[in-house]
């Protein structure tokens, strides 16, 4: 019989772990519970209407449909007994001579779970599709309000106003691209309101945003979304989130649509191990990315704390070891080699050397073609950091279909300023929100609010 990998978690660590293992003498069983593979840096324009779920997922069983060693089950992991080698999944269990873990991470709400129901999180698709209605509800609400003639001006500011919490690469994303929709694609489509007034505004609790990139970078990137409209606020550490907005250094900020951006978790893969992790849950792992007194188990990207030998794009090596970010190539390199290394050993093969990382440097995109890039030994931003942002996320992408889609609505976007995914559906907490009773500070006194010219 042969050996049997069992591989948690469809992302870009377990993905390219299996196809890694394509031509390696072993059974394959792929545990995720979505049905398919999230490329998860563009889900926020699917949360902005820019692009639709299915043209930056691509489904498991389509995947690896070819790769006959392979078997795809729609299942949660709820533990795992490593003396006897098996996995816990929701009605059953199933037995491993390999274990590779990549499960991913969430947004940690930093003991404050209950704010995630009133600041969502971008962790799938179906939270990218309940963030496009939940701003999209926003403007609907503000125009209906002004309609009446009989809201408060505050009220319909609250609605206007988007507060995005942190200021890393995703929440940097979510503010730009927030800031063009309602400044350039919604700007001609209402009646009674004026899109272009809506306040973005930027909370992060580090001195500045970007905190991984170089402050030349992060200055630069700044004064561009300020250019667009965001009103960025450093320091400012949240300290309340409700139905009424935040709370922000003692100071309340009223608005209607909050949306958490703030750092993340490790899934909770050390607490099936029963082994130590570090402050964000994390297992720490061996240089060849194994876990320490078991015998073939893994854990790869995200849940995984590792330092290691880290060499730049030009394959230079950086003097001192480095502690592994928590980006898509870590996880895919981390995918490979422990592929290689489990082909190896069923194989009869030497083991590999123990896991270096190739960095390739980072990119975020800041605005309509505008995006920074650090590749440590060229730094640069504008237009072309921007065509390189671009290339690099369209050849990621899963399948040559999404490619092209996914460009081509691109080139739409940038043609015509529109967004192409405007429907969402009905969602009751939505407009119960939108509508819940406006806070006693604010006048009931009728509002005008027209377009400008």
């Amino acid at each position: 019989m042969l050996p049997r990998v069992v591989v948690v978690g469809g992302g870009f660590g377990g993905l390219y772990a299996v196809k890694g293992l394509a031509r390696a003498s072993v059974q394959i069983t792929l545990i995720d519970k979505h049905n398919y593979h999230l490329f998860r840096p563009m889900t926020y324009q699917v949360a902005t209407g820019l692009l639709s779920g299915d043209e930056i997922a691509a489904p498991l069983r389509s995947i690896f449909s070819n790769q006959r060693n392979v078997e795809v089950l729609l299942d949660e992991v709820s533990g795992v007994d490593t003396r006897n080698k098996r996995v816990r999944l929701r009605g059953r269990e199933i037995g491993y001579d390999f274990l590779i873990l990549a499960t991913g991470i969430h947004y940690n709400y930093f003991g404050h779970e209950d704010w995630e129901r009133f600041a969502p999180g971008l962790d799938s698709i179906d939270d990218a599709d309940r963030i496009r209605g939940k701003v999209l509800y926003a403007f609907e609400a503000a125009e209906n309000m002004a309609a009446s003639g009989q809201a408060s001006a505050d009220a319909i500011r609250e609605q206007l106003t988007f507060v995005v919490v942190g200021a890393g690469t995703a929440g940097v994303e979510m503010a730009g691209t927030l800031a063009e929709m309602a400044r350039m694609s919604l700007a001609h489509d209402f009646r009674y309101i004026d899109p272009r007034s809506t306040q973005i505004l930027l909370f992060e609790a580090a001195p500045r945003i970007l905190g991984a990139y170089p402050e030349q970078l992060s200055t630069q990137a700044a004064r561009h979304l300020e250019g667009l409209g965001v009103q960025i606020h450093t320091t400012s550490l949240v300290q309340q989130v409700d139905p009424e907005g935040i709370i922000a250094n003692g100071q309340r900020i009223r608005s209607r649509t909050v949306l958490w951006c703030a750092g993340v978790l490790a899934s909770p893969a050390a607490d099936w191990l029963a082994v130590a992790k570090d402050k964000s849950g994390r297992v720490k792992v061996e240089p060849d990315l194994s876990v320490a007194g078991e015998t073939g188990v893994f854990v790869i990207g995200d849940t995984a704390q590792l330092i290691a030998e880290t060499r730049n794009l030009l394959g230079f090596k950086i003097p001192e070891p480095q502690p592994m970010p928590g980006v898509a190539q870590v996880a895919i390199q981390e995918g490979k080699y422990v592929a290689d290394l489990i082909h190896r050993r069923t194989s009869g093969r030497p083991a590999p050397p123990p896991f270096w990382y190739w960095d390739k440097g980072n990119l975020a995109v800041v605005g309509r073609t505008y995006a920074i890039a650090d590749l440590r030994f060229w730094k640069s931003s504008g237009f072309v950091a921007w065509v390189l942002w671009a290339v690099v996320h369209i050849y990621f992408l899963i399948g040559f279909s999404s490619r092209i889609f996914v460009s081509l609505r691109w080139a739409v976007a940038f043609l015509t300023n529109r967004r192409t995914v405007r429907v969402f559906p009905f969602d009751q907490d939505v407009v119960d929100a939108a509508y819940a009773p406006e806070s006693a500070h604010a006048p009931k006194v009728a509002v005008d609010i027209q377009k400008r010219a």
